[in-house]
Formats: C-alpha cells, structure tokens, sequence
C-alpha cells in the first residue's frame, strides 16, 4: 500500500484528502507544521509527500530543502502561492510537481498517479561505502570492525553518505534530526560529528571523510 504524507496547516482539507486517499487505498499520515512534517518523513518513510507551502513554522521551500538533504521521495506541493515565482521556487528547490488551491480532488489525485508512475523504478539501494577503514552498509546498518553507532549517528552518517561530495547545511541536519526549535543548537551536530570520526576516521583529529565547512555544513568526501 503506497503511504502518502499530506502536510498543511488546514484541518478541513488534511481531514478531506486523508478520507479520499483512504477511499482509494492509500495509507495515510498527516502533519500540521514543518517540524512535524521532516520528524514524520524521517521516521515514517513515506512513498510520497504532499506539501503546504504556507506553514506556520518553516516556510514550505525550506522544508522541501530538508527533504532533499537526504531523500528522493517524490514531493507534490499544493498551495495558495499562485505566483510564477513561488512555482520556480518550489521546484527548484526540488518538488516533483505544483497544484494551487483551490483544487479538485481528481486532478491533486492525477498528479499523484503521474508522480508515482515517473518514480516507480526505485533507487537501488547503495552498496557498502568505505569510510576510512570501515565499511558501512547502510541497509543493513553495520559498521566493519564490530563498530556500533547510535541510532542519532547513524542518522546523521545516512544523510551524508547518500550525498556524496554534496554540503548538506547545518541548519537542515538540525531540523531533520532533532527538529526546526533545534536549528541554531550547532553543538549538537559538532559533538556527534566529532564521535562519528573517533569510530570511523583513521585520525578523528585530521578527517578526510567527515568534513566539516566552517560555519555552512558538513560533507562526506569519498
């Protein structure tokens, strides 16, 4: 059953698509503000987002931004935004597609469709990746060498070893790991970056992998 995660600050319309998705045989999640919205897609792993971009907390492009810090999943944007420049926004940002409200409900459903038939072929999932003398398997969630990383760790490790050689900017690890109250806690991403280097890097105080960009993000160098 495909699990479809609709994000809008409305109550009247995530009560109506959650009842006609369910009709036809979607799984369905809901969530009312950004931060809800990255903790869900984190932990819920759904096939597909549909994405508000007037939320209360993080506008809706920054969301997307989040998203595609680490996953592909296919992302159709449903707004009041009318403007061209809000539609060049949220695509470039990487929305798979852009309905405006109002809307009918069987053309939010067509796009859907269309968007899950383009995405149908799944990603292959990543072989192992050797991270200094380590070898981590990200789907089955084992590090070579008998090293066991936290479940925060390996959260952390997952986004930038799926990127890799792209900066993936502080603010977004912060808002997809600990939430969008959290985006200025930079501490917390330079203490567990700094424990992923003691278990992974040859030498923690000199890595070549994890690295860090003063005062933008960090980036997994292969």
């Amino acid at each position: 059953m495909t699990k479809i995660l609709v994000v809008d600050d409305e109550p009247q319309i995530l009560r109506a698509l959650r009842i006609n998705l369910a009709a036809r045989h979607y799984e369905v999640a809901v969530a009312a503000d950004g931060s809800s919205a990255l903790r869900q897609a984190a932990e819920w792993h759904p096939d597909l987002i549909v994405l508000d971009l007037g939320l209360p907390d993080i506008d809706g492009v920054d969301v997307i931004h989040g998203l595609r810090g680490w996953t592909r999943v296919p992302i159709v944007v449903l707004s009041g935004r009318a403007g061209n420049q809000d539609k060049v926004d949220a695509l470039d940002a990487g929305a798979d597609d852009y309905v405006t409200k109002p809307f009918g409900i069987e053309e939010l459903l067509a796009r859907i469709r269309a968007v899950s038939r383009r995405t149908s072929v799944q990603e292959a999932e990543p072989a192992p990746i050797r991270v200094g003398d380590h070898t981590v398997d990200l789907v089955g969630k084992t590090v070579s060498g008998g090293i066991r990383l936290t479940p925060t760790e390996w959260h952390i490790l997952e986004i930038l070893l799926r990127n890799p050689g792209k900066l993936i900017p502080q603010r977004y690890l912060l808002a997809e790991v600990w939430g969008s109250k959290h985006v200025k806690e930079t501490h917390y991403l330079r203490q567990y970056m700094a424990q992923l280097r003691r278990k992974l890097e040859p030498d923690p105080a000199h890595p070549q992998h994890l690295i860090t960009e003063p005062g933008m993000g960090y980036r997994y160098a292969p």
